[in-house]
């Protein structure tokens, strides 16, 4: 996990891009609109819009919540499936208002609308974090902190 603010922002950075990438990657081809343009349309806001809620929102929430769980804090391996999966929850919910918002739907209906996209995104954000973004975004941090080791000893 991140020990300082600088690793803090890349560990963040990498998870949120290759989230918001991986979703906007399903929710096109969802809709069958995957296109590289639409693509790289919905990606950059969506990452803006994901990194603020991940650092200045859901992400102080879910760790607040997450710390206050009676969870061993010497077993980091629970403490990050209790955080990830507190993080989802919060990123899904709010991701899917800005991914009809960003689809220019705003039906009458919203409430159903909004529950069954939040259950669609939900269904792939799980396992898209825990068993590829997640792991992948730990194993950069780890590199990134292995060669500042280096650096540091040379």
């Amino acid at each position: 996990m991140p020990t300082n603010k600088k690793e803090g922002l890349f560990f963040t950075t990498i998870m949120c891009f290759s989230m918001v990438l991986g979703m906007s990657f399903y929710n096109l081809l969802l809709h069958h609109d995957l296109h590289l343009v639409s693509l790289v349309v919905g990606l950059i806001p969506g990452f803006l819009v994901a990194f603020v809620l991940d650092v200045f929102v859901v992400g102080k929430v879910a760790k607040k919540i997450a710390f206050a769980l009676p969870i061993k804090k010497d077993r980091p391996l629970a403490l990050i499936l209790t955080i990830s999966t507190l993080m989802i929850i919060g990123m899904v919910s709010f991701m899917s208002v800005f991914g009809l918002v960003m689809n220019g739907e705003w039906p009458a209906d919203f409430l159903p609308v909004y529950l069954q996209t939040w259950g669609l995104n939900f269904i792939v954000a799980f396992p898209l974090q825990l068993l590829i973004v997640g792991p992948m975004s730990r194993k950069f941090l780890r590199n990134m902190q292995s060669r500042a080791l280096v650096e540091d000893a040379e």
